[in-house]
């Protein structure tokens, strides 16, 4: 099964925009929600594999009929969508200093992937502590 990454991005006008990590891939998907962004995003993906192979015979090397999609947020659109989560105490939690993580959001600066590596393996320590609560 191949597999493509999807980068999620928030506008300042509420609406979101969806787009493949890897350039070669010439998909995007808007919408006024998220939901609306995926579709739309899927959708192109499935026509413009079905165009490429119609103007070229060949199927790109990119599409499969079971393709998987995993969406990824930019730090601006994850703070955008999740509002309720204070920067300076996620920066905290995941032992970045708060005003590199307030730059991250505001996409003055963006993160490396050593330091995207160290956020997401403490953000995911963080939904494993959160599953097991109850209430």
């Amino acid at each position: 099964m191949k597999s493509i990454t999807a980068i999620i991005e928030k506008g300042n006008d509420g609406g979101y925009s969806i787009y493949a990590e890897n350039q070669e891939i010439p998909v995007f998907g808007n919408g006024l929600t998220e939901d609306e962004a995926r579709q739309e995003f899927e959708s192109c993906l499935h026509e413009q594999a079905a165009y490429m192979k119609e103007r070229t015979g060949v199927t790109p090397k990119w599409y499969s009929e079971k393709i998987r999609i995993e969406y990824k947020y930019d730090m601006t659109a994850f703070f955008l969508t999740f509002p309720f989560i204070n920067v300076t105490e996620f920066a905290k939690s995941v032992d970045i200093n708060p005003s590199l993580m307030r730059k991250y959001k505001s996409g003055l600066v963006k993160a490396g992937a050593k330091q995207k590596d160290q956020i997401q393996h403490k953000f995911d320590d963080i939904l494993s502590r959160l599953s097991i609560v109850k209430f």
